[in-house]
């Protein structure tokens, strides 16, 4: 599955979400405005395909939202370590 939000930006949905946690909850939950993530770091910590999901977020550079139980910040720092 892709979401195509322009001719040259395009995102690859992984088959394993399906599985996520978080496609069963409010999507809202992994984007909060301020601070707010104990809810969503919660439903990661049970997500069979947590693994998974930080992988990817990482490879593709995802910048926003909670992913793999991750802030941005959170996998922009993990992607910098050698």
């Amino acid at each position: 599955m892709a979401f195509s939000f322009s001719e040259s930006f395009t995102i690859k949905i992984p088959e394993w979400t399906d599985q996520a946690l978080c496609a069963q909850t409010d999507p809202e939950l992994f984007f909060p405005d301020k601070g707010g993530t104990a809810i969503a770091r919660k439903i990661c910590a049970l997500c069979p395909v947590k693994d998974e999901c930080l992988e990817w977020a990482i490879s593709e550079n995802i910048i926003a939202g909670i992913l793999g139980g991750m802030t941005a910040r959170e996998r922009r720092k993990t992607r910098r370590k050698p």
